[in-house]
């Protein structure tokens, strides 16, 4: 009897030591996994912060690219209205020539800088593009044809792309469309459209310079003959 109660201590106290041994295994995993997670989460907070930090670089980097899509935009027109400008007409044959070849190398040179910023659009923003730019293009190749009235229908539009309040009328079917383009588009065609509008205002004054010339020179003719 005694021995048999000494063997079931015996295997009791061996029963208590694997329990304990168990309990103290599984709590070593719990706490390890614990570690485990807390480490991940904090790694996943820091990769998160560099993502958002690269995302404003992104940004920035895109927006400067675009700036100097905009400079090459505006430095070409400069160049071309240097070029076509009265004080071009009213200088000698070889000043016309050597400032011709001055603003013929600064236009090759502004040339060999290519800036793209290519626009993320889906289908429907495609289309929209497309559509406008077609408005756009039938306008400009009837200019010769009426100028006036391409000046005001390009105005129309310039208007529909605006927050400001338009001098005159808008163009809604084109308001519809430009509202579909990818917001980078809608900054686009409203420069585009401001860039035809200064051409034309330069061309009208150039017009009208030409037929005040014509106008004096008439006059002086005639009173010549007088």
């Amino acid at each position: 009897m005694a021995q048999a109660r000494i063997s079931a201590k015996a295997s009791e106290g061996a029963q208590q030591q694997q329990q304990q041994q168990q309990q103290q295994q599984s709590g070593g995993q719990l706490r390890g996994r614990f570690y485990r997670s807390t480490s991940m989460a904090d790694r996943s907070s820091r990769l998160l912060e560099n993502l958002d930090q690269l995302e404003l670089r992104v940004e920035a980097f895109r927006d400067a690219a675009s700036a100097m899509e905009q400079e090459k935009e505006i430095l070409l027109e400069m160049i071309h209205n240097i070029q076509n400008s009265q004080d071009m007409r009213h200088i000698s044959e070889g000043e016309r020539e050597e400032l011709n070849l001055t603003a013929n190398r600064l236009m090759g040179r502004t040339l060999t800088v290519e800036v793209s910023v290519e626009t993320i659009r889906n289908a429907q923003q495609q289309e929209s593009l497309l559509h406008a730019t077609k408005m756009i293009d039938e306008i400009v190749n009837k200019l010769l044809d009426d100028l006036e009235d391409a000046k005001m229908r390009l105005m129309s539009l310039y208007g529909a792309c605006t927050s400001d309040v338009p001098a005159g009328p808008i163009d809604q079917k084109f308001q519809s469309v430009v509202i579909g383009c990818a917001i980078e588009d809608q900054k686009k065609i409203k420069r585009r459209l401001e860039t035809l509008l200064r051409n034309l205002e330069n061309s009208e004054k150039s017009i009208t310079l030409l037929e005040h010339q014509k106008s004096s020179v008439r006059q002086s003719c005639n009173s010549k003959q007088d």
